[in-house]
């Protein structure tokens, strides 16, 4: 496999599309500094999945897009695709068929990368794992970069062992390993996770097997009260269905005898309605006589009105004709007088003639005045008739209706008495205490409803805190878990190092046996309570030694020393009298017990160099001793380095200590978890007991709702009658509300008649005064002219006399005669006409008189008829007030018995209502009340079921605490037991398999490693002399496993000694670099390889070296190189160009070699 060409586009400085051709294997890119030559190489590690933008030359990743220029704006994106010819099959697995591979990197301005394979989106992990093994990477050695040489070649050796590593092929195996590892790793994180669970569960087991039997119990239980309830309610529901049955016989019976009041009431109706229609028959005749005699009282009224109006004109007739006698004899008087004057007014006559014409002129105007009056009077008379006729029928009118307003008030009085019972009785229904008592129902029964919420609310916050509690148990149970594993973990740890403290401290057999033959087992030794210095313990041990184990004792006197047969015996008795030199060893610990003998001349110092350099200054009995063990004296070196168990006893016992609190805090910690534990518990049973009190208590609401139910529907029922009844007494009191109202109209519309009947006898009055005051008028202008006509013939009378003249007066005498003598005549003719007039007058009254006794004589036999029918009427109102007496006294009984019955249905419906109730209850509860009767016992009571039915619930009381989840919980941990200890199988299984792969690849690796650091080894001390021109150089392993060992580079020049690689110059160090480079592609060849410049700290005859090395190579190897270097020039199969034909924009061009040359030589 070789890479075919390079698609640059919008990278660093390849602003255009550009692509970079390489046809054959030796490839050489040269161009000025500065024109973007490196950037070739940088595009191949960044498509190749470089992550690193400090690798890159940049800041961030988005560096790499071209950022414009003086002359370019920025561009969005950048874009590198690398073409691979693929045609030998170097690659293997899905795309060894593919003779041509395409790889391709795009990032954006906003970060954004995208990988493409042959064209389709992939992961960046794809790319790299394509070429593991192949030598090809975004860090490998097939990619060699300015300054890398000097990196590689002075690489720690943990890194230089990846070069190797890539070049064996074993970075596939480093990667599987990897995987491997973190799958082992989550195995054994998931193992543990699933030990911890299935220790949890066991211990969730236990508990829940407990509680299931518990449960189980409490279930059977349960079965069996349920059991006992069922009865209990079938034997009230017998007793309620034995009270039905009564209260039904009951109803039945009060139904008929409320049919026969109801019968007898319809009687009394029928018998009330047959009165009142004779009633109205009697009314109507009442008020048929009635209206007689009141016409009979009108025609008396008229006729006595028309006899007193005769006898009026009678009167007026008679002072007529006594005025008019009284005027004859007067004129009589004048005529005489007049006769006696004439001879004596003759002569004044022609004297006064003028005068007696004007005078007999305003005599006549004054007969005529007079005749005037006469006839206005007479027109008067025939007036006063007309009224006196008109006046008598208003008053006939007021009497009719005088009479039908006395009628309709004795009958408003009767239905008024009617509406106050009818009014009485529906306000003894309106204050019906049923109201209240449903009122009450209903408070009682949202209360109910109310502290049912509340009960339902209090049992959910009770589930919720019960959740909680759990929750909050199994935290503090992981906890005590937790805190329990700790401290087995510490017992265990502080176990062991009390073991191997022991061990240390161990005298020996035969010195154990003496020690307890001497009672000194228990006695403390000097490594006991001792309290170094932090990084002085080794010091200490190496001073003491074997005296750690000395055992402490007062005095050496009392011991049989001879009864110690073997081993090692150490015994010390304190003292205070040691020597003691300022800054000794003994500064650094603290002892119960006085060390100076042992570290009283002992200095310490830091290192072993530094008590070297000062043992020359130590007196006699001194000493140094350094931090890591080396005693000094001025004639010895002692070095200490025992076993695991017999060193580190000073440390261990601090530890010891350390651990020993540290397990007391973390003992308390557990006590402290485990009372928390118990106090979870505790509250989690009081929860689940306070949660079975509230479902009792929400059953017992339940119950007493129900009962609440019944009830107020049994009151609502008993109300909804009553409604009915007040409804009708409402219809009842409206008829006799509009019944009064019409008989209210009808006396208004009398009393408006009767008004109007008065308000016409008044004006009567009025007229009749208004013409009598036109009479009395009349009259007096009567009188008043006849005054003036006297006046006027007195006056005439005197110019009469006065005329002297004898002719004048005789003629005025004669004609004063004359017209004397006519007015006699006409005095004479009334006089007459008025006799004639008084006795025309006379017969009328006379008829009137007889007819007024007929009329009295009528209205008497009326009146009997009157007072006849209003006998029949009080009778018939008897006989009625008796029918409707009769009819209230049954519609009372009527309504006692209805309101027995009424108390009795609602009975019976509140029986039936808790029947049915007690029924559906047990229908919820899943029972047959026909089966549930059928197994109850003979002689079953109420009080030996509920005696039995508290004997199972002390029993459920007794179990206590109840978990019902408990059964399906267990099983359903028990199933989920099983599936952890298969799933912990699998785990183990899975652990097994990737330990065997961990140890295949290991295995592999440790081989492959191995094969190839003696090959490249081999290779590189080939190549070096040839390099170099003699000398020798190898590789070195830093290490003993093969797995992890680092390797470095040890290298001769020739005529130089051996020494690091540190120490050679920059072109050694390049040459050296470049020899182990080609000693890897020997034994590993990359498709190809990419040179930035090494050739720059080598002189023109390394330079050669290195070109023909390359060319050897290029044999196998595709070579591409940047370089300055004529030499490595002239040695290139293809040679191209980089240049920057604008500021900041590099493009590609041909490059003569010869111009190529001189420009280097220049």
């Amino acid at each position: 496999m070789r890479l075919k060409c390079i698609k640059l586009a919008g990278f660093k400085s390849f602003v255009d599309p550009t692509t970079v051709n390489f046809p054959s294997n030796m490839a050489a890119v040269v161009g000025p500094n500065g024109c973007g030559k490196s950037n070739i190489i940088d595009a191949v590690r960044w498509v190749m999945g470089e992550s690193s933008a400090k690798n890159l030359r940049g800041e961030s990743m988005t560096d790499v897009i071209f950022n414009g220029s003086t002359s370019r704006k920025p561009v969005s994106q950048a874009s590198i695709e690398l073409v691979f010819d693929n045609s030998d099959g170097t690659l293997i697995g899905e795309y060894a068929a593919y003779a041509e591979i395409s790889i391709r990197r795009k990032v954006t301005r906003d970060s954004q990368n995208s990988y493409f394979l042959n064209g389709a989106k992939c992961r960046r992990r794809d790319i790299t794992d394509i070429f593991l093994g192949t030598g090809l990477g975004p860090r490998s050695y097939s990619i060699i970069e300015q300054g890398m040489i000097s990196k590689l070649i002075e690489a720690k050796p943990e890194d230089l062992r990846n070069f190797i590593e890539e070049a064996a092929g074993i970075s596939k195996y480093k990667e599987r390993r990897r995987e491997t590892e973190n799958r082992i790793r989550r195995t054994h994180e998931n193992l543990a996770r699933l030990t911890d669970l299935r220790e949890e569960l066991e211990r969730q087991l236990e508990r829940l097997h407990r509680q299931a039997e518990a449960a189980k119990k409490y279930q059977e239980y349960k079965g069996e009260e349920r059991q006992l309830k069922a009865q209990l309610s079938a034997l009230r529901w017998q007793a309620l269905n034995e009270q039905v049955g009564q209260r039904e016989a009951i109803i039945g019976t009060q139904e008929i005898t409320f049919e026969a009041l109801v019968a007898e009431q319809r009687n009394a109706d029928a018998a009330i309605e047959r009165l009142r229609d004779g009633h109205h028959d009697l009314s109507e005749r009442f008020n048929l006589v009635q209206g007689r005699f009141y016409s009979v009282g009108g025609d008396i009224a008229r006729v006595e009105q028309s006899i007193q109006h005769g006898q009026q004109r009678l009167r007026q007739l008679q002072d007529d004709l006594k005025e008019a006698e009284r005027a004859r004899l007067e004129t009589e008087s004048h005529l005489g007088h007049d006769r006696t004057l004439l001879l004596t007014l003759g002569e004044e006559l022609d004297m006064l003639t003028p005068e007696q014409e004007v005078t007999s002129a305003a005599a006549e105007e004054a007969a005529a005045a007079l005749e005037e009056s006469e006839t206005t009077m007479h027109g008067w008379q025939e007036q006063w008739d007309t009224f006196n006729l008109t006046a008598a029928e208003p008053r006939r009118q007021a009497e009719v209706q005088q009479s039908r307003i006395q009628q309709l008030e004795t009958s408003m009085e009767r239905l008024a008495d009617r509406q106050k019972r009818l009014a009485e009785e529906r306000a003894l229904l309106s204050a019906d205490p049923e109201d209240a008592a449903i009122m009450e129902l209903s408070e009682q029964l949202a209360a109910s409803e109310a502290t049912l919420e509340d009960l339902q609310a209090s049992e959910e916050a009770q589930v919720e805190r019960l959740e909680q509690l759990r929750q909050e148990l199994q935290q503090a149970l992981s906890a005590q878990q937790q805190a329990q594993g700790d401290l087995q973990r510490l017992n265990g740890r502080l176990a062991s190092l009390e073991a191997l403290q022991q061990a240390a401290l161990d005298p020996g057999t035969g010195t154990a046996e003496w020690l307890r033959e001497q009672h000194l087992a228990d006695r403390p030794r000097l490594a006991e309570g001792l309290k170094v210095e932090a990084g002085w313990e080794l010091a200490v041990e190496t001073v003491l030694g074997a005296d750690l184990q000395a055992v402490l004792v007062d005095d050496f006197g009392d011991f049989d020393l001879a009864g110690f047969a073997q081993g090692d015996l150490r015994l010390l008795s304190p003292a205070s009298d040691g020597v003691r030199m300022p800054g000794s060893l003994l500064d650094k610990v603290e002892a119960q017990i006085d060390l100076s003998p042992w570290l009283g001349q002992v200095k310490p110092v830091d290192s072993l160099e530094q008590a070297l350099a000062l043992r020359g200054q130590l007196a006699a009995g001194q000493s140094l001793i350094s931090r890591d063990g080396y005693w000094v004296g001025r004639h010895f070196l002692r070095v200490r380095r025992a076993s695991e168990a017999e060193s580190g006893v000073l440390a261990r016992g601090q530890e010891i200590q350390r651990l020993g609190l540290e397990r007391e805090e973390r003992e308390a910690t557990v006590e402290t978890l485990e009372t928390q534990l118990q106090n979870l518990r505790a509250q989690q049973r009081q929860q689940e007991n306070g949660r079975e009190h509230l479902r009792r208590l929400l059953q017992d609401e339940a119950r007493q709702q129900g009962e609440l139910k019944a009830q107020l529907s049994a009151g609502k029922a008993k109300v909804e009658q009553l409604t009915l009844r007040r409804s009708r007494l409402d219809e009842e009191l409206t008829e006799l509300s509009e019944q009064r109202a019409l008989e209210h109209e009808n006396i208004g519309e009398a009393r408006l008649q009767l008004q109007e009947a008065l308000d016409s006898m008044a004006l009567d009055t009025e007229q009749r005064e208004l013409l009598l005051a036109q009479r009395d008028s009349l009259r007096e202008r009567l009188d008043r002219v006849r005054q003036e006509a006297r006046q006027h013939k007195d006056h005439a009378h005197q110019l009469a006399v006065r005329l002297g003249s004898l002719k004048a007066q005789h003629d005025s005498t004669r004609q004063a005669l004359e017209r004397l003598e006519m007015q006699a005549e006409r005095l004479t003719e009334k006089r007459e006409q008025l006799s004639l007039n008084l006795e025309e007058g006379e017969a009328p009254l006379e008829e009137l008189r007889l007819k007024l006794e007929e009329l009295l004589d009528k209205r008497m036999t009326v009146d009997e008829e009157l007072k006849t029918a209003q006998i029949a009427m009080e009778d018939a109102d008897r006989e009625l007030r008796d029918a409707e007496k009769r009819r209230t006294q049954a519609e009372q009984q009527s309504q006692l018995i209805r309101s027995q019955l009424e108390q009795q249905r609602m009975e019976w419906q509140a029986l039936t209502v808790r029947r049915k109730t007690l029924q559906d209850q047990l229908l919820e509860d899943g029972y047959d009340l026909n089966g549930v009767l059928a197994t109850l016992v003979a002689g079953a009571s109420e009080k030996d079921a509920e005696e039995e039915l508290e004997r199972i619930a002390a029993r459920i009381q007794r179990l206590g605490a109840i978990n019902l989840a408990a059964i399906d919980e267990y099983q359903q941990q028990s199933e989920r037991k099983r599936y952890l200890d298969a799933q912990n199988d699998d785990l183990v299984e899975a652990l097994d398999t990737l330990e065997n792969v961990i140890r295949k690849i290991d295995k592999e690796t440790r081989n492959r490693f191995k094969d190839t650091f003696d090959q490249i080894n081999g290779g590189l001390q080939a190549l070096f002399p040839k390099v170099f021109g003699g000398g020798r150089a190898y590789l070195e392993l830093t290490g003993e496993d093969l797995l992890d060992t680092g390797v470095t580079i040890m290298a001769q020049p020739p005529g130089k000694k051996n020494s690091t690689i540190h120490l050679l110059s920059g072109g050694e160090k390049a040459l050296t670099a470049l020899a182990l480079v080609f000693a890897i592609f020997k034994l590993n060849p990359a498709p190809f390889c990419m040179l930035d410049e090494v050739d720059a700290p080598l002189d023109d005859a390394n330079v050669g070296r290195y070109a023909r090395l390359v060319k050897e190579m290029s044999q196998t190897v595709q070579f591409i190189y940047i370089t300055h270097n004529k030499i490595a020039m002239e040695m290139a199969d293809q040679l191209m160009g980089v240049t920057m034909h604008e500021p900041g924009c590099s493009r590609l061009v041909a490059v003569d070699v010869e111009e190529a040359m001189a420009m280097v030589d220049a």
